[in-house]
């Protein structure tokens, strides 16, 4: 697949051709190290806050932003390319649930910052940072009826995710974003409203940025909760030609292999992204999860030997010490090539 031609993140396409790319770690799982209380996360501007905001992790870009910088700069310091910005929840839709729909626009343009200030900083000329816009799935699903009773119904409409993905998508652009991320996708009519608010953007703008695709694969069945199987997932989102299709979240890497190999069968010519969660949860161990940096570093490591990724880092419950440690397992290795066996045909 040949890739459109990019206003920012000019560099990442030859980077992956070159070497596997590391994504950042898991944001939540860094908040949690902080212990923050409810009245660190209303600061003194939210201090009268009608409702608990503990927990709404996108409000601490406004009232703890040295926080969310130094979990940025703690991954890049551990050798991460790509960080992701502190927007995961940053809609209206998923902020409304905290009755801040109207904060949205202003956490996803102060997220960015944080994040473009702190790969600022790290950037060289060998090695350049780049600033990953998060677009995470929201808490409602236009696929799945809430209502057991009731299959057809919905609780939010496909415009009504457009219109969310299109304010953050802008403000993300406006905040110095060098690539998009549609994130941790349960629904893919989720992830076509927020694809197709991504191209109104850039038709707007002017701006063509890459764009990173990431999927989960909710269990063992080997589709995401609304029902594809990840070759059908792949063949309904491809039509936007992103830079990377990938799987991230739900799973750790073991478990995530088959899925990641299945990629690697029905789209040879696009880049793979792996993140997975550090193994199984685990609310004994210090970050929730089994995996030790260790072991997730050799899973990861396996994929890599194995021509399998081009870009890898962790969802739920990694650190800085799983980024390093995959850094180092992974970094002399060779990065997967594109144009391998594949179910589709290709130009000559």
């Amino acid at each position: 697949m040949k890739h459109p031609t990019y206003t920012r993140g000019l560099a990442l396409p030859a980077i992956l051709e070159q070497r596997i790319a590391i994504l950042d770690g898991a944001m939540g799982t860094m908040i949690q190290r902080f212990r923050l209380d409810e009245s660190q996360y209303r600061g003194e501007r939210f201090k009268d806050f009608h409702k608990d905001v503990k927990g709404n992790n996108e409000l601490l870009s406004l009232t703890r932003p040295d926080v969310i910088a130094d979990i940025h700069e703690a991954y890049l310091a551990a050798g991460a390319d790509l960080v992701e910005t502190n927007t995961f929840g940053a809609t209206t839709v998923a902020q409304a649930d905290y009755d801040m729909a109207h904060l949205a626009d202003e956490m996803n343009l102060a997220s960015a910052r944080l994040a473009r200030a702190a790969c600022d900083k790290f950037s060289t000329p060998d090695k350049p940072r780049f600033v990953v816009g998060a677009l995470g799935p929201t808490p409602k699903t236009a696929s799945i009826s809430p209502d057991v009773n009731d299959p057809g119904a919905r609780n939010v409409s496909f415009e009504q995710l457009r219109a969310a993905y299109h304010a953050q998508t802008l403000a993300l652009v406006q905040g110095g974003s060098d690539v998009l991320l549609v994130e941790t996708i349960f629904d893919t009519l989720n992830a076509k409203a927020a694809l197709f608010a991504i191209d109104e953007v850039f038709e707007q703008t002017g701006e063509n940025l890459p764009i990173i695709i990431s999927g989960t694969v909710t269990d063992a069945s080997g589709r995401i909760l609304s029902g594809q199987t990840v070759t059908a997932f792949w063949y309904s989102v491809r039509h936007a030609r992103p830079l990377a299709i990938g799987l991230n979240c739900a799973l750790g890497a073991a478990l995530m292999r088959p899925y990641i190999q299945e990629l690697n069968r029905v789209a040879p010519d696009t880049f793979i992204s792996c993140y997975p969660n550090a193994g199984l949860p685990n609310p004994m161990s210090e970050t929730g999860f089994d995996e030790t940096p260790e072991v997730t570093a050799r899973l990861l490591r396996e994929f890599a030997e194995q021509g399998l990724v081009n870009i890898v880092g962790g969802c739920c419950g990694t650190t800085p010490e799983h980024i390093g440690a995959i850094c180092a397992a992974v970094g002399p290795l060779h990065t997967r090539a594109l144009g391998g066996p594949g179910v589709f045909a290709r130009a000559a």
